[in-house]
């Protein structure tokens, strides 16, 4: 193997070496974003029109816009054409998240090429289950192009999503942490959801459950313009409840999710406090200024979290520690986030994240989440058994 070869092969690179034969003579839509490359930087909207000339037909983008440049929620992307092949792109996050008929209706098959980072709040594969539904409703089919879960296959964290609390950052009953690829969730969805969408998955060669990106040997791109390294994806399934807060999770530094704060916190009582009950990483004071977001151009004092040991990190709980911490520490600072979030106008955005009411109301009352942990084990071990009947990579 030559040196820069990348130990894993993508879904979009299988494809570029085997096309199927069933592609052919369709018309292909693609849902896609800068993440959607190969491995020698190939967009997979220059490899599809390549492989099947005049055959791609509509282009699809998700969260972030088709060029990931929109920064944060509830920034809609509008809909354009593509100047190099004169076909629209559709955005699914605009006046719509659900694509409607007439975007299906130049297409035959959708060709979905979406690197997801294996966190039920990531709305990636939202936007897909709506595809899905909009694709069985119409008659079209479905190929995902698969691709690594960022941050594993093994490990599996969090609470199941309860009913009353699905929105667009959780539309099913799973954990925070899902330790699925792409491919394997969609089966998933497809199947558990009785969407009954006629699914292709195109698998990955040489992607193992025990991987984290950094042994892929592909390059990162960021799928979203708030997860620029593989190290933020690896925070992001817990730090991503500080979104739901008045604190910082780092939005508009150069470190979000690895770093986060406000100005009231005070970080010396906020390390002693937690020192001896975060496993696997060490928290480093330090001070930012956000130049959007919240605290934008205010000094924040806060922490860097690095991992130094991401088999015993357990980032959800982590972090459900230290948001209780500066509860208990910082009443008169703390608040959690009001709506809207994510195009719910109501319910509590910190609800909707942690996808349990009761549970943020457990962490308000000063319960242990190491004990309230053990409550969810029983049915995360359920998902997890049930999970297993689609991992494509034993």
């Amino acid at each position: 193997m030559n040196k820069n070869t990348p130990r894993v092969k993508t879904g979009l690179d299988t494809l570029c070496g085997n096309p199927p034969e069933y592609l052919k003579g369709m018309r292909l839509g693609l849902l896609a974003n800068p993440a959607s490359i190969t491995s020698r930087f190939v967009h997979a909207k220059d490899v599809l029109s390549r492989l099947f000339p005049g055959r791609v037909c509509a282009l699809f983008s998700p969260q972030h816009g088709f060029f990931a440049e929109k920064q944060d929620n509830m920034i809609e992307s509008g809909h354009f054409r593509d100047p190099d092949l004169n076909i629209p792109v559709f955005s699914l996050y605009s006046e719509t998240r659900v694509p409607t008929a007439d975007m299906f209706d130049p297409i035959d098959t959708l060709v979905i090429d979406i690197q997801d980072v294996g966190t039920r709040v990531y709305t990636f594969i939202y936007t897909i289950s709506y595809c899905l539904e909009t694709a069985a409703k119409l008659g079209r089919s479905v190929v995902i192009l698969d691709r690594p879960n960022p941050v594993g296959g093994l490990q599996v964290e969090g609470n199941i999503l309860e009913e009353a609390c699905a929105s667009f950052v959780g539309r099913y009953p799973i954990p925070m942490r899902h330790g699925m690829t792409i491919g394997e969730i969609t089966a998933y969805i497809n199947t558990t959801q009785k969407i009954g969408c006629d699914l292709t998955v195109i698998p990955m060669q040489g992607w193992t459950r025990d991987m984290y990106w950094q042994e892929t040997g592909l390059v990162w791109i960021p799928p979203s313009p708030n997860l620029p390294t593989p190290l933020s994806a690896m925070v992001y399934p817990g730090q991503v409840i500080f979104e739901g807060t008045n604190l910082s999770e780092g939005r508009g530094t150069t470190l979000p999710f690895e770093q986060f704060g406000a100005p009231y916190v005070d970080t010396r009582t906020l390390i002693q406090a937690v020192k001896d009950r975060l496993k696997g990483i060490v928290l480093r004071p330090l001070c930012f200024q956000p130049t959007s977001g919240k605290w934008q151009n205010q000094t924040c004092k806060g922490v860097q979290i690095h991992i130094m040991d991401r088999d015993e990190y357990k980032p959800y709980l982590c972090s459900l520690i230290l948001l209780q911490e500066i509860m208990r520490t910082h009443p008169n600072g703390f608040q959690f986030k009001a709506p809207p979030y994510e195009y719910e106008f109501e319910r509590l955005p910190m609800d909707l994240i942690l996808g349990s009411r009761n549970l943020r109301k457990n962490i308000e009352k000063m319960n242990d989440p190491v004990e309230l942990e053990k409550a969810w084990q029983r049915p995360l071990q359920e998902f997890r058994q049930e999970s297993q009947d689609f991992y494509i990579y034993k």
